[in-house]
């Protein structure tokens, strides 16, 4: 396998799975590592965390792993920290952490806004600003954040804190990509379209089958042009090449992965 991050170190937000199967930040963190990259994979579940670290060393790879909150500038200064510490450095550092919670303005409470807000966005903030200086003293880096199309599309779901968090999360993202491309630093946004992955079940499966998983999973595959769902490997895949030297002039893109929903009228 052509090892296309070979000597880079990658930290890895959300890197476990919510449930049984892969996640977005499990699978980003196994195709990172089978790249070449040593991994520093943190999460709130450090269990989840374990099992993404057990697939990565039984193929060879080296992962290290920390329990973390994303919401606390205190866990994410030691997570940067530690990662250094082990690996001497941090080249790309990809924002996976999200929720998803169904409520419109009027559904939804104040601690409700702020937690999303706090977990999808403020994480992204506090992780960015803890590595940049770092990726500024090695003169170069790069910064996955992973939004979704709920940021330019309204998907059908109601969930007012999702749209906004994630559209945030854009220009957030565009930001950093101006102002440190002098400094050899790239910053860009996936957009994953529908996904069959294991976050989409407990939210959603009220939405779109009244609580049956299978219904919901078969009305989402029939809103896909391909007639199925992408998976996490999708977004991994993206976030490789995203990651890697081949995207070397590529820096505040919305790369949009959602086998072509966003380009439909209905």
């Amino acid at each position: 396998m052509n090892k296309r991050l070979e000597n880079k170190v990658a930290i890895v937000t959300g890197a476990g799975s919510v449930g049984s199967g892969w996640g977005n930040g499990k699978a980003a963190s196994v195709v990172y590592a089978r790249h070449g990259a040593k991994v520093f994979a943190v999460d709130i579940n450090l269990e989840a965390a374990q099992e993404t670290k057990s697939i990565i060393e039984s193929e060879g790879g080296v992962c290290e792993i920390a329990r973390v909150d994303v919401t606390k500038s205190k866990d994410i200064t030691a997570m940067v920290e530690q990662c250094v510490n082990k690996f001497g450095r941090v080249d790309i550092l990809h924002n996976n952490v999200g929720i998803a919670l169904v409520g419109g303005p009027t559904d939804i409470d104040e601690a409700t806004w702020d937690r999303v807000m706090s977990i999808n966005l403020k994480s992204v903030f506090l992780s960015c600003r803890a590595v940049l200086p770092i990726m500024e003293k090695q003169s170069g880096g790069v910064i996955t954040n992973i939004s979704s199309i709920a940021a330019i599309r309204y998907t059908g779901v109601p969930y007012t804190t999702y749209y906004t968090s994630k559209a945030a999360i854009l220009g957030f993202t565009r930001g950093i990509a101006l102002q440190y491309a002098p400094k050899n630093i790239r910053a860009n946004c996936i957009l994953p379209g529908l996904l069959n992955t294991p976050m989409i079940v407990e939210p959603l499966k009220g939405v779109y089958g009244g609580g049956d998983v299978e219904k919901m999973i078969e009305v989402r595959n029939k809103q896909c042009p391909t007639g199925a769902m992408g998976d996490a490997w999708d977004v991994a895949n993206a976030a490789l090449f995203l990651a890697s030297d081949e995207a070397g002039y590529i820096t505040g893109t919305d790369l949009v992965v959602d086998g072509g929903i966003t380009s439909k009228i209905v």
